[in-house]
C-alpha cells in the first residue's frame, strides 16, 4: 500500500481509536437505549467501526509493539471525547488525574529510545 506510506502513523491511531470508541459507543447504546430495528442498525454501525478500527490499526505503517504506548495514550484521550459527545459525562478528578499517568506512561513507552 505504497499510498498510506506517506501517513504519519498518529493519523492511523486517531482514526483506529475514533472508530474503535464510537463503535464501542453504538453498541452500548444499542443494548441499553434502543429496541428492534434501531438496535440492529446500532449493532451493525457498530460492529463495521470496530472492523474498521482493526483495519486501521493495522495499516499503521509501524509494528504494533512500537506504537502501543501511543495507541493506549490516544486511546484514553478519544475514550474522554466520545463518552462527553455520546454520554454527556465529563471526565471526573480521578479519571483526569488517572490518565495523565496514561498518556504520560504512553508518551514514555513510544519515545524513551535506550541504547542497543
Amino acid at each position: 500500500m505504497k499510498l498510506l506510506e506517506n501517513v504519519p502513523v498518529l493519523v492511523f491511531l486517531i482514526i483506529a481509536t475514533a472508530m474503535e470508541v464510537t463503535g464501542d459507543a453504538l453498541i452500548r447504546r444499542g443494548l441499553y437505549d434502543h429496541a428492534g430495528g434501531w438496535r440492529i442498525v446500532l449493532f451493525v454501525a457498530g460492529m463495521a467501526l470496530l472492523t474498521g478500527y482493526g483495519t486501521f490499526l493495522n495499516l499503521a505503517p509501524l509494528e504494533f509493539g512500537e506504537v502501543v504506548g501511543l495507541y493506549i495514550a490516544t486511546l484514553f484521550v478519544m475514550w474522554q471525547v466520545i463518552n462527553f459527545l455520546f454520554f454527556r459525562t465529563p471526565p471526573t478528578v480521578p479519571v483526569l488525574l488517572g490518565g495523565i499517568l496514561i498518556v504520560t506512561g504512553g508518551l514514555i513507552v513510544s519515545f524513551w529510545k535506550t541504547a542497543p
